[in-house]
């Protein structure tokens, strides 16, 4: 019996933690969505064949057995209860593709929560980007700053270095002679 969880229960994290990246892209399992969706995955990836020509593969791609490896040893997990068939994964666009193929109220509720999860990822890297730039900007200036530190030291221990190592000055110009004493 499928478990009935309304869209609005779904926590944002649990969301989140559906969320993988794989060959530099952002996406989510096929069985992932359907326990979303609640409908079964085989069903899901029905759908999806029938109407192929919305998913191209930078929409949605099928993984490799390595990949599929990895993927189970990051779930801790040893099987895929079952399934003999390698999962797809759907990137950001696939999953709003899917809106359109899966026409149930909960499918258009899932797919906003998960646009909004999308949204809000970018938002953290553009953030984090910005952030990332400014601590550069700043080191570059506190590169700059100890090297003209160093430069004030050494110009200092050479000061300190002559005033400490001074040599007499050879006088120049008229000399008075000295009278002699008799003794």
């Amino acid at each position: 019996m499928k478990k009935v969880l309304s869209v609005s229960i779904i926590p944002d994290e649990s969301l989140m933690s559906k969320i993988y990246f794989i060959r530099g892209n952002k996406v989510m399992l096929d069985r992932d969505l359907a326990e979303l969706y609640q409908v079964e995955t085989k069903r899901l990836n029905e759908q999806v064949r029938r109407n192929g020509k919305r998913f191209p593969t930078d929409f949605m791609f099928q993984l490799n057995l390595a990949e599929t490896d990895i993927l189970k040893t990051q779930l801790a997990t040893s099987s895929w209860g079952g399934s003999r068939k390698l999962p797809y994964v759907f990137t950001e666009h696939g999953v709003l593709m899917l809106s359109s193929v899966l026409n149930s109220d909960r499918a258009i509720q899932v797919n906003i929560r998960i646009m909004r999860i999308f949204t809000r990822f970018r938002k953290m890297i553009t953030d984090n980007t910005e952030l990332r730039l400014a601590i550069e900007k700043l080191e570059k200036r506190t590169d700059n700053n100890t090297k003209n530190i160093e430069v004030v030291f050494n110009y200092l221990d050479e000061l300190i270095d002559r005033k400490e190592n001074k040599k007499p000055r050879k006088r120049i110009g008229f000399k008075i002679p000295r009278k002699k004493t008799k003794t």
